[in-house]
């Protein structure tokens, strides 16, 4: 089952104006919701559409060309000089959940506060850059997260495989 099947299958069951109201809600600071489901549901359908619209958008244009924000070539910078080492063809979990991981992601992300909009906010990455979100190889992630990874994925061609899946095949000439 790919990730947010659930979710959509749930959103489906609400009516235009629950929906209205749901969207509006999102805007409220989160501290005003406990637990609440539909909400969490309305944030896993925002997350799994940005994921269905980037993996289109990375098999339809060339990876190397695109621009994901207006200070690409900034978060790229930092994110080389913070986390050079990272593999980011397939990235290991602990790379990112891990509480020693996390304490070198906070500083990293809260650097884009007021500069990344929604630079916070929850987002399905893709563990192995070759493969689509699917439940197995999706991870939540902060929107910064995935702005580093899927920029330095972009510019140092590890999405190229993803773009290149979509060409279609060069025609043969007969001579």
């Amino acid at each position: 089952m790919a990730a947010g099947e659930n979710s959509v299958a749930g959103l489906g069951s609400l009516g235009l104006s629950e929906v209205v109201a749901a969207a509006q809600a999102l805007s409220l600071p989160a501290d005003l919701y406990g637990n609440d489901p539909n909400i969490e549901m309305i944030w896993a359908m925002k997350a799994y559409q940005h994921a269905e619209v980037y993996f289109n958008l990375i098999s339809s244009v060339d990876p190397k060309l695109l621009r994901l924000t207006k200070v690409d070539d900034l978060i790229y910078t930092e994110f080389k000089a913070n986390f050079g080492d990272m593999k980011i063809d397939v990235v290991d979990p602990e790379e990112l959940k891990s509480e020693q991981a996390k304490e070198k992601w906070r500083p990293f992300c809260m650097q884009f506060d007021g500069v990344v909009e929604d630079f916070n906010y929850g987002t399905l990455l893709r563990l192995d850059c070759t493969r689509d979100y699917t439940e197995e190889n999706t991870i939540f992630a902060t929107r910064i997260q995935f702005y580093a990874i899927e920029i330095a994925r972009n510019r140092d061609g590890y999405n190229s495989q993803i773009f290149n899946l979509g060409k279609p095949a060069a025609k043969e000439t007969s001579g």
